[in-house]
């Protein structure tokens, strides 16, 4: 018999003496009673999330706090038993917080590693924290705590980068530079009203944040795994304990709904698209076919090969990370399409998707505020890309403030422009004479169009490129923060950020 065939029936052999070995077979498990054999060790792997759900151990250990309080005033648990939980689960989290709680062979997810170090702390009692309880709601609501604690802190650096953008917008309001439409230079604009055109966007998103918290912030816990609660637990008291705004109204929805999770994918890939764009007028700008701003060496890297290449990393990576981010929602729309209702196992992809996209916003937030902190902009450059046929729209409004009707003076303003073409010349260098030949109301005054200062601040009403117009924005920007966020009815753990101080 040749080796190969030897080394295949020994390892059935040794598989078939495994799956014989253990005479209780998955007793062990949290499923466990009702299976006789053991499970194939790639299907045990293949079954397993600790490896990512456990960075949602504090949520984990939060719920069961909580629930076992609620078992107590139920009954279920005596005052001694609760007291008892309460101290293992107490000791799980300093293990956790000392970096010292040991995942073992066997934990398949982070429920099932918390209770069977909770057995090896205080021994039997423990298998009483579990009653009325399903990982279905449990795990629901570890997810939407650990959410509503991570758009806690994405939301202040989504402030933080609004915010470095109202300043810069007022600090280099006197910038002015080439507006583009279709990558045609069109008219002349300030770089404070490009910029705040990339913040309130921002603005908007961070609107949409807040307003998703509250449909975040109901309670799955107490739904069990489909059915509801049987010994009554009071859902409304877990709920004020843990810092929900309430409790799910259906236990069905609540342990299969996993709209919080598509409703911040979908916010952050909007909020993506937004930076994505800034990131590409950036990149743009600090080309030198541009050279309207310098990136800090901090937010650039260079080539292997070309010494003299300074690459705007920091912007390319962000807008090529809305990809990533655009993906892992559309993937997790895909899951959760076509799923029966309440709980099926395809839901467990719900939380790499979400932790990757959050661990992005977070990433992407911060960098983007470093790189438009420490940007430099280039006000001679910006200057030098600017010409006079850029003011043809000037032009016709010169005509129109003497009386001449727009479409008509617009008409004329072309006239000008393809006579500059054909003399080969610029606008601001035809006569008084060969404008009065195209029409009569051209004047000496003419010459004053061609100042690309008094071009930007006529546009003085409110949301123009006027130097008033453009300051008052941005210093509006931080009363903008108070007045779209903070919902009164946001729960407990948000009402601590407050948007005074920035």
């Amino acid at each position: 018999m040749s080796s190969t065939r030897k080394s295949e029936r020994q390892a059935t052999s040794d598989n078939t003496k495994r799956l014989k070995q253990d005479a209780g077979g998955e007793g062990g498990k949290l499923w466990g009673g009702r299976f006789s054999g053991v499970t194939d060790p790639v299907m045990e792997q293949f079954n397993a999330s600790i490896q990512y759900d456990k960075r949602m151990w504090k949520e984990d250990l939060a719920g069961s706090k909580a629930y076992i309080k609620g078992l107590q005033k139920i009954g279920i648990v005596s005052k001694e038993e609760c007291t008892l939980i309460s101290k293992g689960l107490n000791d799980i989290e300093k293990e956790w917080q000392e970096g010292t709680f040991e995942i073992k062979a066997g934990d398949e997810d982070i429920h099932t590693a918390h209770e069977r170090r909770l057995m090896e702390l205080i021994g039997s009692a423990a298998g009483k924290l579990h009653t009325g309880r399903s990982r279905n709601d449990q795990v629901a609501t570890d997810m939407r705590l650990w959410l509503m604690n991570d758009i806690k802190q994405v939301r202040e650096k989504l402030v933080q980068l609004i915010q470095v953008n109202a300043d810069r917008a007022e600090k280099d309001v006197n910038a002015i530079f080439p507006g583009y439409t279709h990558l045609q230079r069109a008219q002349p604009i300030r770089f404070s009203q490009w910029l705040l055109s990339h913040t309130f966007p921002l603005l908007r998103d961070l609107q949409r944040l807040d307003e998703m918290v509250e449909r975040c912030a109901e309670m799955p816990l107490g739904s069990g795994a489909l059915a509801g609660h049987p010994f009554g637990i009071d859902r409304e008291a877990l709920a004020a304990e843990l810092g929900f705004l309430r409790p799910t109204p259906n236990s069905l929805d609540a342990t299969g709904g996993r709209d919080f999770i598509v409703e911040y994918q979908m916010w952050a890939s909007l909020t993506m698209v937004h930076l994505s764009r800034w990131a590409e007028d950036l990149s743009m700008y600090s080309s030198k076919e541009f050279g309207f701003v310098t990136l800090s060496d901090a937010y650039s890297t260079g080539s292997s090969l070309m010494p003299q290449k300074k690459n705007p990393d920091s912007l390319e990576l962000i807008r090529g990370r809305s990809g990533r981010v655009f993906g892992n929602c559309a993937g997790f729309l895909m899951t959760m399409k076509g799923l029966p209702s309440t709980y099926n196992k395809d839901l467990q992809e719900d939380k790499e998707s979400l932790f990757d996209c959050a661990d992005t916003m977070h990433s992407v937030l911060q960098i983007a505020s470093g790189v438009m902190y420490t940007l430099k902009i280039n006000p001679q450059a910006m200057r030098a890309a600017l010409s006079t046929d850029m003011l043809a729209t000037d032009l016709a409004y010169y005509l129109t403030r003497k009386a001449v009707p727009f479409r008509e003076a617009h008409k004329l303003a072309g006239k000008a422009v393809a006579m500059a073409e054909e003399k080969d010349c610029a606008l601001e260098d035809l006569t008084t004479n060969d404008y009065k030949s195209i029409h009569p109301k051209f004047d000496d005054d003419v010459a004053k169009v061609w100042d690309f200062e008094n071009s930007t601040d006529q546009y003085t009403a409110t949301g123009g490129t006027a130097k008033t117009a453009g300051t008052s924005s941005g210093a509006r920007i931080p009363r903008r923060i108070d007045a779209v966020c903070l919902l009164p009815h946001m729960p407990r753990i948000f009402r601590a950020v407050h948007f005074a101080s920035f």
